[in-house]
């Protein structure tokens, strides 16, 4: 069943979207290399408990950690651990917050150094593909306008593999909610965007093949041929004529240029 918000219910939403906003934010002021992921999800812990809520993620069907923190060549759901971070590493940070009863769910990758011009490119059309979707979140469109506009941009446009065992999702009470949306797909199949419906859109596009596997944790997902894999997600209202976005990516773009360690390149300058 798809739960449509209604405004007050948007607005709460939007309170939970920039508290991960706030807490990617924090990240990208302290992401460098000799730091661990590990020393990340305390940071990240902290800062969303200090703001009076609770990470959605931790014990979510017994994953153990505050955050996920996927590294190179794994797409999602990487366990933060004690590994430092090295220089030319690329790394997509993923949140979910419960605050005041809702959720907010949204991801960034960074790039720690240089990691070089063919995954900055994967970086910058990763995020860029993310827009394209959320160009078609408008009422009276369908589920598969989105799906196919985001794989029409890196796969098509860029030959990138578009991960499919992974996908975007409704947003709400719930952190996984009706409908899934797909980053591949047909435009004009799918359910039906009304006004009201909140979406977690969330490319997943991998420098080579498409085909991932997971790790016998039971959560780390990885390409199969072990090149690098970017994720974009943004918290996103389905209303006429132009989508809500409920997250915000300007102020962690802000953090990251203002951080020495980091490289934006040509990807921080796409427009949120």
């Amino acid at each position: 069943m798809i739960h449509y918000k209604t405004p007050a219910e948007i607005e709460l939403m939007r309170d939970s979207a920039m508290l991960v906003s706030k807490t990617l934010t924090e990240v990208a002021k302290v992401l460098k290399p000799g730091i661990t992921t590990r020393q990340l999800d305390k940071v990240i812990g902290d800062f969303i408990r200090d703001n009076d809520a609770i990470p959605s993620f931790l014990n979510y069907r017994g994953y153990p950690f505050n955050s996920c923190t996927s590294v190179n060549d794994v797409v999602v759901h990487g366990f933060p651990n004690d590994l430092a971070l090295r220089d030319g590493d690329i790394i997509s940070v993923d949140i979910g917050v419960i605050k005041k009863g809702w959720h907010g769910d949204h991801a960034y990758t960074f790039a720690i150094g240089d990691p070089g011009p063919e995954v900055m490119q994967l970086i910058q059309v990763t995020k860029e593909s993310l827009y394209k979707g959320i160009e078609k979140a408008i009422a009276g469109n369908r589920v598969g306008d989105i799906s196919y506009a985001i794989e029409e941009y890196t796969a098509r446009k860029y030959g990138y593999g578009v991960v499919r065992e992974l996908v975007g999702h409704g947003l709400g009470k719930h952190l996984h909610e009706e409908p899934q949306v797909p980053n591949y797909g047909r435009r004009g199949t799918g359910a039906k965007l009304r006004e009201g419906l909140v979406l977690a859109i969330e490319p997943m596009i991998n420098l080579g093949k498409r085909e991932v596997y997971t790790e016998s944790d039971g959560w780390t997902v990885r390409t199969t041929d072990h090149q690098p894999s970017v994720h974009f997600e943004h918290d996103v209202c389905v209303k006429k004529g132009r989508a809500d976005i409920l997250s915000d990516y300007s102020i962690i773009e802000a953090a990251e240029k203002a951080n020495p360690h980091l490289f934006t390149g040509q990807a921080a300058a796409v427009n949120s």
